[in-house]
């Protein structure tokens, strides 16, 4: 799904006659950086029914140059993981 076809279903989904494209996307682009803010300053963020995003440390570690073959050394780092909520996940 695209951020535009996110957009469209927002608007079909709801009752409000007023809601604009324009207006969906501002509410969009504020709840994901609300989301983002959440796991910059807490490293977590939940949302009943969805599921748990989290930040998660990934540890230094050896790979493969898939086109030369060569071992190189792969940096440790930081990701972000979701767990998906049980409801949710029996659909999947």
């Amino acid at each position: 799904m695209t951020k535009s076809e996110l957009i469209d279903q927002v608007i079909s989904n709801t009752d409000n006659d007023k809601l604009t494209k324009k207006l969906a996307e501002q509410v969009i682009e504020q709840t994901f950086e609300a989301i983002k803010n959440g796991l910059l300053e807490e490293s977590r963020f939940s949302f009943p029914g969805f599921g748990t995003f989290t930040v998660k440390e990934r540890a230094a570690r050896k790979g493969r140059n898939p086109r030369t073959g060569e071992t190189i050394d792969i940096p440790a780092s930081r990701t972000v993981a979701f767990k998906p909520a049980p409801k949710f996940k029996e659909k999947l």
